[in-house]
């Protein structure tokens, strides 16, 4: 059965993380495990699930400028994979501002410190 475009970008990103695969294979171990950040594990979903929430940004340019700045990430990073990283920390840091204050998430704010990672080493 083909694949939706949705679909197809998540196999993409999925492939890039072979350490996830276990537990995308495995739903009962997937249900069970407990992914916290103090104790070093990444929860797989989250971490997919924010890799393709970024693809769509930059997809529609939404929000306006995020393409240019993940682009200029992506090439002075030498990787999209590793500007995607990065982005994911400006992502998670602009939706804990907006919850912690009720405002809603600044897209302004969170392109800045995508494109103030582009400039720095």
């Amino acid at each position: 059965m083909p694949l939706t475009a949705l679909e197809l970008v998540a196999t993409d990103w999925i492939a890039l993380h072979p350490e996830y695969h276990s537990a995308l294979t495995d739903v009962d171990q997937a249900l069970a495990a407990v992914y916290d950040v103090e104790g070093g594990r990444t929860n797989p979903f989250l971490h997919l699930s924010m890799h393709l929430s970024i693809s769509e940004q930059v997809s529609i340019d939404q929000p306006l400028g995020i393409r240019q700045a993940v682009e200029l990430l992506a090439a002075r990073r030498g990787s999209l994979h590793n500007a995607h990283h990065e982005v994911m920390e400006c992502l998670g840091e602009m939706m804990w501002a907006s919850q912690r204050s009720g405002l809603p998430p600044d897209g302004e704010r969170y392109i800045e410190a995508v494109r103030r990672r582009a400039t720095r080493d």
